[in-house]
């Protein structure tokens, strides 16, 4: 399939618990870690003969030193079933990515690249198992692999540096020269037999190759060549597009006088291309438009396929000699199946429908993986039977995301409103989480970029936009598809053209009055946020209702359009297209586009009254970096609203280290409890959030009575019991006390000064005393389960060595084969290690703070005990808890209420 490099840029664009009764988190809240480590199948592939697929997943580098994701390869075998599903094995760790996997012909290997030795390397695995193998490094580079027959692949590379790139370099000459066609590097398509190690070259282009596709039988290559350097920016001269037979040799060019065609991919049988093309009004800038799906006979000329479709189409996939397509649906997307020369018809998927994407199709044409979500569901992936006109037989081919599902979901619904000349709008609104019909609500905007992007009624969680985080937090999320959205049609995309701000103010500002009008929002509790386009939006929102927005959260927005023209990737472009003429344009009788001016929000800021944090990229080029200078320097002059200016070094348009997306999303939240939740701020830059003084504040927030640990309850002093979710178990913050015992069993001896020690306690003892609470709570008190004691055993064995155990005694880091020695010291003393409860730092459990965990008493199990007492070695050798143990307390644990 076509890999597209050009054609126009958008501005933007813990530990699981073996038992479910410790696997939820704490009341089911999301957390900026749950939105930036979600988990998604991607890049999927079936094998040639059907039975596996191959496919991938992000996660974060295991050295966070590296703060970055990499990308693992899986594999599902089809015909192997387990009691959870298909057997999934992962391939490939490490922390380095490993990508573009193929499978062999014959479904027996998969050849893979990775960023591994330099990521200049081929790299192959058996499907039955064993390490990568290297199959050959390749000097210049090696990109885009496809199959062009059973044993050569295709791929992308140069021809090696120049003598004069050679020179530079070992002069350490690190100077550019900006879209210089002398030194212009042209990537070329070469083809390696991966049996004889052979490489021979396949194009001769003079310009680089962007994309290209090859036929299943291997006779015929199309592939796409750049215009010139300065194309990205100015869209100029337009790319070309051949056709080589790779039999005779011939080329000859195609495409001719479509605007950016892509998506290239031929059918089954070779004998021609699906590709999709834009329509608009403007093509000499590429500009935005709808989707048109074509076919190219490999001897004729591209036509069109009726799509019988007013909204055009999204992406394409071939299957067979027929393609499926995407079909814009305002704010979803709706599937169809189109035969070759035959008349479309919509895919049939039932309560599915509008809500699926195909990942990929078996080479038979009869499977296929898809992924179903909306807004307020978690992508599932499924495997099902594939007849063309329906899909059938779903079943659950991997389950990603089973901590996340444990969490409270936002409900959310698609909207419609009437908009700019009265024209209907679409939206996707999040409701609080505590919603009551009749209460007004805070409300939060969160624009898409673009402009010509769209946001559909799919899941949509990332550190740019987490309706999730601020809906628990008690706001409606709006997040609206304005004019000059895509997927709304031809005329809706171009409304904005030459008319830039106009449309998308006033269906915003209406979508928010529909709100008000229901009953549903407050209008002093109003703010916005967004990245790239969306930023550009919600800035020109605080200009022109300088009253009506109380929190402001921009990300890469341009605000002033002069110098974007210029210093923009894209700019020439973009700003053609949307602002009519270049900024030197003389315009109205004056010697300079006024529109450039009279747009670009630079010129009015002195208007904003609205509380803004700015975030920007250092290396962004899609919205110059300097934009976020501009803005911030300004509105710091100004000095009418507090402002916040967050630089994000070496990052590009989309922010890619771990750290900064968390910090980002970390400083916006803050920002919004402040200015929209009215919170004050509770950081504190001297605090350390794990020094003793926080261990301190903690350990005052559990319950007492007068000096004594637990709940006074009927005047009898009780364990304080934590909640560790909905409908689950609660369990002891501390481990039994002599105090509390004492309340059980007043003879209980309890010398001075020990009321809040652990009480060490026999079985029978503990038992007879988990009797009589039993009869005290009308619910079940109970030691915990085995499994549960394993759960707590690995969070015991992970702090202890910090804990109450001879670990911390020792004094450094003590061996098991001094253990002895120091027991003989120990003997020595005339006082207990036994400390009172809380003396160390809590660990979470859930979330919840339990303390004494992996020190003080070991603890009593319903089979065995685990944990650690004061007397105890914690063997960083093994995670099993000491086989004997003589000092032995009890944390309750009590069943949740039916």
């Amino acid at each position: 399939m076509l890999q597209r490099f050009m054609a126009l840029v958008f501005l933007f664009l813990g530990t699981c618990w073996g038992s479910p009764l410790l696997g939820q988190g704490e009341k089911g809240k999301w957390t900026v870690d749950d939105v930036i480590h979600t988990e998604y199948m991607s890049n999927v592939e079936f094998s040639p003969d059907g039975t596996m697929v191959l496919w991938s997943k992000s996660r974060a580098a295991e050295d966070k030193k590296k703060d970055k994701f990499v990308r693992d390869l899986y594999l599902t075998r089809l015909r192997d079933r387990t009691k959870d599903g298909f057997r999934t094995v992962r391939l490939t760790t490490g922390d380095d990515s490993d990508h573009t996997a193929l499978f062999s012909r014959d479904s027996e290997d998969i050849y893979f690249l990775s960023g591994r030795d330099g990521g200049k390397k081929l790299w192959k695995m058996s499907v039955f198992g064993g390490e990568p193998q290297e199959v050959h490094e390749f000097k210049n580079g090696i990109s885009n692999l496809e199959w062009l027959n059973d044993s050569t692949l295709v791929y992308v590379s140069n021809e090696g540096k120049t003598l004069q790139e050679q020179e530079l370099e070992e002069k350490k000459d690190d100077v550019v020269v900006v879209e210089d066609t002398s030194s212009w590097k042209a990537d070329r398509l070469y083809a390696f037999n991966v049996k004889e190690k052979h490489i021979r070259r396949l194009t001769d282009n003079e310009k680089p190759v962007q994309g290209y596709a090859v036929s299943r039988d291997g006779k015929y290559l199309a592939y796409v060549e750049a215009g010139s350097p300065h194309q990205p920016s100015d869209a100029q001269p337009k790319s070309k597009y051949y056709l080589k037979n790779l039999e005779t040799g011939s080329v000859k060019q195609i495409l001719q006088g479509l605007q950016t065609p892509r998506e290239l991919a031929f059918t089954q049988d070779g004998k021609g291309m699906y590709f999709t093309a834009q329509l608009s009004s403007d093509p000499e800038w590429d500009g935005a438009g709808i989707g048109q799906l074509y076919y190219l006979p490999v001897d004729g000329e591209p036509r069109k396929v009726e799509l019988n479709w007013e909204n055009g189409v999204g992406g394409i996939t071939v299957v067979g000699n027929d393609v499926v397509a995407d079909l814009a649906n305002r704010a979803t997307m709706r599937e169809a199946f189109y035969p070759r020369g035959g008349r479309g018809k919509e895919i049939a998927l039932d309560s599915l429908k509008d809500h699926v994407s195909f990942l990929a199709f078996s080479e038979d044409g009869k499977q296929t993986v898809l992924r179903y979500s909306t807004a307020s569901k978690l992508p599932r992936y499924y495997l099902a039977d594939f007849s063309g006109t329906a899909v059938t037989n779903l079943r659950e081919i991997v389950t990603l995301n089973e901590k996340l599902r444990k969490k409270d979901i936002a409900r959310s619904e698609v909207i419609e409103w009437k908009g700019y000349q009265g024209e209907m709008v679409s939206g996707i609104l999040y409701y609080p989480a505590d919603y009551t019909p009749g209460r007004r609500y805070p409300l939060m905007l969160s624009i898409h970029g673009g402009p010509s992007s769209m946001d559909l009624d799919q899941w949509s969680e990332r550190w740019s936009t987490y309706p999730q985080i601020l809906s628990q937090r008690g706001a409606f999320v709006l997040k609206p598809n304005y004019h000059g959205s895509a997927n709304h049609g031809l005329a809706y995309v171009e409304s904005i053209k030459r008319n830039y701000y106009e449309p998308e103010m006033e269906d915003i500002t209406a979508g928010i009055d529909r709100l008000i009008a229901e009953g549903k929002v407050h209008p002093d509790s109003i703010g916005s946020m967004g990245w790239s386009n969306g930023a550009i939006l919600t800035t020109m929102l605080t200009v022109r209702y300088p009253e009506r927005f109380k929190v402001a959260c921009p990300g890469a927005g341009d605000v002033n359009w002069t110098s974007d023209f210029g210093t923009c990737s894209f700019g020439v472009s973009f700003d053609q297209s949307y602002f009519g003429g270049a900024p030197w344009d003389d315009t109205n009788g004056k010697n300079y586009n006024e529109a450039y001016l009279v747009k670009s929000p630079l010129f009015d800021l002195e208007k904003v009254r609205t509380p803004t944090i700015i975030f920007h990229g250092s290396e962004d080029r899609a919205v110059p970096r300097d934009q976020g200078w501009e803005y911030y320097r300004a509105l710091q002059q100004i000095a009418q609203a507090p402002v916040r200016f967050l630089w994000f070094p070496g990052q590009p348009h989309g922010l890619q280290k771990i750290t900064h997306q968390k910090r980002k999303m970390e400083e916006e939240l803050a920002w919004i409890d402040t200015y929209l939740f009215g919170k004050e701020r509770k950081d504190n830059p001297a605090f350390k959030e794990d020094s003793p003084l926080a261990q301190l504040l903690t350990k005052d927030t559990v319950a007492r009575h007068g000096s004594l640990f637990g709940v006074m309850t009927d005047g009898v002093l009780l364990p304080e019991m934590v909640s560790l979710g909905k409908d689950t178990i609660s369990i002891a913050r501390f481990e039994l006390t002599n105090a509390q015992y004492a309340a059980y069993k007043p003879n209980h001896s309890v010398p001075e000064g020990s009321e809040n020690d652990p009480v060490d306690l026999s079985r029978e003892e503990a038992r007879t005393y988990l009797d009589w609470l039993t009869d005290r709570l009308s619910r079940p008190a109970r030691f915990p389960s085995t499994k549960e004691a394993d759960a707590l055993q690995k969070k015991a064995h992970d702090s202890g060595a910090k804990e109450n155990t001879l670990n911390y005694w020792a004094g450094y880091a003590i061996t098991r084969d001094e253990v002895a020695d120091l027991r003989k010291k120990v003997d020595e003393l005339t006082t207990t290690l036994v400390k009172p409860v809380g003396s160390f730092a809590p660990v979470k459990v859930n979330g919840r703070m339990i303390y004494d965990l992996g020190g003080n008493l070991a603890e009593y199990a319903e089979q065995g005990h685990y944990g650690y007492s004061a007397y105890d070695f914690v063997d960083p050798a093994t995670t099993e808890a000491p086989a004997e143990t003589e000092h032995l307390g009890l944390r309750v644990v009590v069943e949740a209420v039916k």
